[in-house]
């Protein structure tokens, strides 16, 4: 056995089990198995984060020695058992760590464990019905340093209609998720025929400095209201959408990223929870 695997931190394609490395390493390392353009890194398993987080040296070190883990800029996401499954999926209620570097990795670490135990977290968690003990794997991935990203619905959730829903911004995709910004929004078929394009306001994009983490940068005045996609960026979001239905069923929340090298990513991929 790969002595890694032993420790509790696997390359993202071997998670398997929800039970140890939680719903969202699970689904990706599923999605990159079957060949979607996800980005590479590791999984770690929710008691190598336990361990991270009380700084027992084993645990830290596993993480630390790990060959699964890029030497690059990382994203550091939270796979909780439970989350991301069909009745709760805890969109906005765990941190999000990006633009983190190898040092740093064990203290991002820390902070995502703790965002599940925030009272807003726990409060969720009492809602859905999942158990009160919070059990936290994390995903750490290579950061995609992207032209635009944002969220995609393979239905729409407001109407229930049977087409895409794209909202898009400028730079890493939480000025979409945190509200930072009115990103574009396109309706389209599932065909890949645009039904709609409706011009967001993006003045800030959500983006990295020379340090770790992030920082909010202004966005030139004449790309507030252009599109942030192109035309073979939709379409590519469309094929996205039916690759993803296939593996995971027909009504999905995406996450999503276009990268530098004009390459759509896969970032995230659960069950829409508010239709």
């Amino acid at each position: 056995m790969d002595p890694e695997v032993a420790t509790g931190v696997v390359p993202l394609t071997a998670a398997s089990d929800e039970t140890v490395f939680g719903g969202k390493a699970v689904s990706l390392g599923a999605a990159l198995r079957a060949g979607l353009p996800v980005p590479g890194g590791a999984a770690l398993a929710w008691h190598v984060v336990a361990g991270i987080a009380q700084s027992q040296p084993d645990h830290i070190d596993a993480l630390s020695r790990s060959l699964h883990v890029p030497d690059t800029r990382l994203a550091a996401r939270s796979s909780a058992i439970g989350e991301d499954s069909g009745g709760a999926s805890f969109a906005g209620q765990h941190t999000t760590k990006l633009n983190v570097r190898r040092p740093g990795l064990p203290e991002a670490v820390r902070d995502v464990w703790a965002s599940a135990y925030t009272p807003s977290a726990l409060a969720y968690r009492a809602r859905k019905g999942v158990a009160a003990d919070p059990r936290v794997g994390v995903v750490v991935q290579t950061l995609v340093e992207p032209v635009a990203a944002g969220v995609l619905f393979t239905r729409n959730p407001i109407t229930g209609a049977d087409e895409r829903l794209i909202e898009a911004a400028w730079g890493l995709g939480e000025v979409v998720v945190n509200g930072s910004v009115v990103p574009d929004r396109y309706r389209v078929s599932t065909t890949g025929t645009l039904i709609e394009f409706v011009p967001g306001h993006k003045d800030v994009k959500i983006w990295y400095g020379d340090g770790d983490g992030t920082i909010e940068v202004a966005v030139d005045e004449n790309l507030h209201a252009a599109p942030s996609l192109a035309d073979d960026h939709v379409a590519g979001l469309n094929d996205l959408a039916e690759r993803c239905r296939r593996i995971y069923g027909p009504d999905l929340d995406i996450e999503w990223a276009v990268g530098s090298d004009a390459r759509v990513y896969l970032l995230q991929c659960r069950p829409i929870t508010t239709l």
